[in-house]
């Protein structure tokens, strides 16, 4: 199963440019248009969050229309720019999120079992799960004991850019000691801070998404404070195969590939290739004898 993530993409409404500057929409149509031509193409689409910059009406109905392309399922959740009441009317037709109160629920018919937390304290850019999100959170693990992913906006650890962390999540401990007792959840998937990040956490992977449009300064100085740059947009593969889960960084901007000159032949390329095949069997072989 492939489950491609992507985050933080601050759409706007149509005509307008986040912060006056950031060709948000755009990008984000490139990167529907990256993860539709992808071969193999995602099974599903995570949406974590900061789906649209002020959260209006308008903004979510270019949301849709953007994301309308893509032929897998999306499941989308909320992040701290975003408006419960005003994404649930932009897409009647998901119909996994719940019609009231938190957008939280869990996807049972793939083959890893999905859950998307909302964590949501509207007013704050910060994050929160309070007792009734946690206790839905441990209700719903115990539930199945199937592999999951969990997904959710704010990433539940400090990632060392001191300012994003300010604006972190509450609750967080008590989640850690959630996950902890639920060995089947096999990683737990973030935004939020427009950066590609990977930790060890609550004895499973924890992954922060890079986002789809303006990335985050990597600032671990903390002397950088609110710097965003243009670094490229970018998304996340998890590749969940043989009971585990894989992570690939996927540039929206494809660049172009090239074989070495040294290689380049048809014969050349065609000797090289039969001794990768011989060196992968040789492994196999190797792998079963050990």
């Amino acid at each position: 199963m492939l489950i491609a993530q992507i985050t933080d993409l601050h759409v706007v409404a149509d005509g307008t440019l986040c912060s006056g500057t950031v060709p948000t929409n755009e990008l984000l149509r490139q990167a529907v248009e990256r993860l539709r031509t992808l071969r193999p193409r995602p099974d599903v689409v995570l949406a974590t969050g900061d789906l649209a910059d002020h959260g209006t009406d308008e903004e979510y109905a270019a949301l849709a229309r953007l994301l309308a392309p893509l032929p897998m399922p999306v499941f989308v959740i909320p992040g701290n720019h975003d408006d419960r009441d005003a994404l649930r009317r932009a897409f009647p037709d998901h119909h996994y999120l719940p019609t009231r109160g938190f957008l939280h629920y869990a996807i049972e018919d793939q083959p890893l079992r999905l859950i998307g937390l909302d964590t949501v304290a509207p007013g704050r850019p910060g994050g929160e799960l309070c007792a009734e999100r946690l206790a839905w959170l441990e209700t719903t693990l115990a539930a199945a004991s199937r592999p999951t992913l969990v997904f959710l906006h704010h990433p539940p650890f400090d990632t060392g850019i001191w300012w994003m962390d300010a604006i972190g999540l509450t609750g967080r401990r008590r989640l850690e000691a959630i996950v902890r007792r639920h060995a089947n959840v096999e990683a737990v998937v973030a935004g939020h801070v427009h950066r590609t990040i990977v930790r060890r956490w609550a004895g499973t992977l924890g992954c922060v998404a890079p986002s789809t449009a303006h990335q985050l300064a990597l600032d671990l100085a903390g002397e950088e404070f609110l710097a965003v740059n243009r670094e490229p947009a970018g998304a996340l593969l998890h590749d969940w195969r043989d009971g585990t889960i894989t992570t690939h960084v996927l540039a929206i901007t494809p660049a172009p590939s090239f074989v070495p000159a040294d290689h380049a032949t048809p014969e050349t390329l065609a000797k090289t290739r039969a001794y990768f095949e011989r060196a992968a069997q040789t492994l196999k072989a190797a792998e079963t004898l050990a």
